[in-house]
C-alpha cells in the first residue's frame, strides 16, 4: 500500500491537525508531500509539549511522518512566487488556513488551479468557504462543543455528569479523514476528466456527518440524544460494568451473543 500514491506530489500548506492528518495520510500511501512552514516558529504544533523526542515534540511527529519540510514566507513576494511554483508542480495542495486568508496572500486556489489545471485543492476549515460562519476560526474542541458530540458524551447530568470532549481531538480528525477519502476521489476523477477539483471540508460539517446513528435515531424518533456514559442508545448490554476486580466492558450486539452471554455469567434464564 505504501507506493499506491507514488506518483503523486502533495503541497501540504497545512498546520495543526485537520490538514496534517490528511497530508501523512496521502504520505503512508506513497505520495511525495513537501510540507511548507513559517519561518522560525514552524507548525505551532512543534512547540506542543511535552514529550519530546529531541528538540521536536510527540504530538507533531504524531501527524507529520513522511513528509519534506521547507519554510516560506508567505507575507512577502518571493514566498508567494515560491508557493506559485511549487503547486504548479504538484497534483494535491492541502490548507487549512482561515477562510480567505489565501486570497490575501495572493494565492488564489482558482488562479493556482487556473495556471495547473489537473490540480487538487482541498481547503479544510471550520465552517467552510461559504455561508454566516465561513469567516470563524475554531479549534477541535469547540466545534466537538458546537457540532454535537460533547452533548452525547459523558455521564448524564447529575452528580458528575456532564458534557465531556473526546480524548484526541477527533473532530479534526474526522475532518481529516474526509479529506483524504475527498482527495482520492477527485484524484480518480481526473484520469477521467484531466481536471482537478475544488473540495471544500468543514470541521463542522465533518463534525455532524459523523455522529451517524445519533442522527438518524434524532430524524426518526424526534427525540434529542443525550448523555449515556458507556452505555449504547440502542444496544443492552453495551457498557462498562464495575466488578471486584477492575472495570468490564461488555458489548453484545444480537440475540445469539446475548444467549452465550446469559449463559457465560450462568444466568441462562435471562435469555428466554
Amino acid at each position: 500500500m505504501s507506493a499506491a500514491l507514488q506518483n503523486i506530489r502533495v503541497l501540504d500548506m497545512s498546520r495543526i491537525l485537520a490538514g496534517p492528518w490528511a497530508g501523512q495520510l496521502l504520505g503512508d500511501y506513497g505520495a511525495d508531500v513537501v510540507k511548507i512552514e513559517r519561518p522560525g516558529q514552524g507548525d505551532d504544533t512543534r512547540q506542543w509539549g511535552p514529550p519530546w523526542l529531541g528538540s521536536e515534540s510527540a504530538y507533531f511527529l504524531s501527524t507529520n511522518r513522511n513528509k519534506r519540510s521547507v519554510t516560506v514566507d508567505m507575507s512577502t513576494p518571493r514566498g508567494q512566487q515560491l508557493i506559485r511554483e511549487l503547486a504548479s508542480k504538484a497534483d494535491v495542495l492541502l490548507e487549512n488556513f482561515r477562510t480567505g486568508t489565501l486570497q490575501r496572500y495572493k494565492l488564489d486556489p482558482t488562479e493556482l488551479m487556473r495556471d495547473n489545471p489537473g490540480l487538487v485543492v482541498c481547503s479544510i476549515s471550520a465552517f467552510g468557504q461559504s455561508g454566516s460562519r465561513s469567516g470563524q476560526p475554531g479549534y477541535d474542541a469547540m466545534i466537538q462543543a458546537s457540532g454535537g458530540l460533547m452533548s452525547i458524551t459523558g455521564p448524564p447530568d447529575g452528580e458528575g455528569g456532564g458534557p465531556q470532549k473526546v480524548g484526541v481531538a477527533i473532530a479534526d480528525i474526522m475532518a481529516g479523514m474526509y479529506a483524504t477519502t475527498a482527495v482520492l476521489a477527485a484524484l480518480n476523477a481526473r484520469t477521467i476528466t484531466g481536471k482537478g477539483q475544488y473540495i471544500d471540508v468543514p470541521l463542522y460539517d465533518s463534525q455532524v456527518a459523523w455522529l451517524a446513528n445519533q442522527n438518524m435515531n434524532f430524524l426518526v424518533s424526534g427525540k434529542v440524544p443525550g448523555r449515556m456514559g458507556t452505555a449504547h442508545p440502542n444496544l443492552v448490554p453495551y457498557q462498562a460494568f464495575a466488578t471486584r476486580d477492575g472495570n468490564l466492558m461488555l458489548a453484545v450486539g444480537n440475540d445469539r451473543q446475548f444467549e452465550k452471554c446469559a449463559s457465560t455469567v450462568g444466568k441462562p434464564e435471562l435469555s428466554d
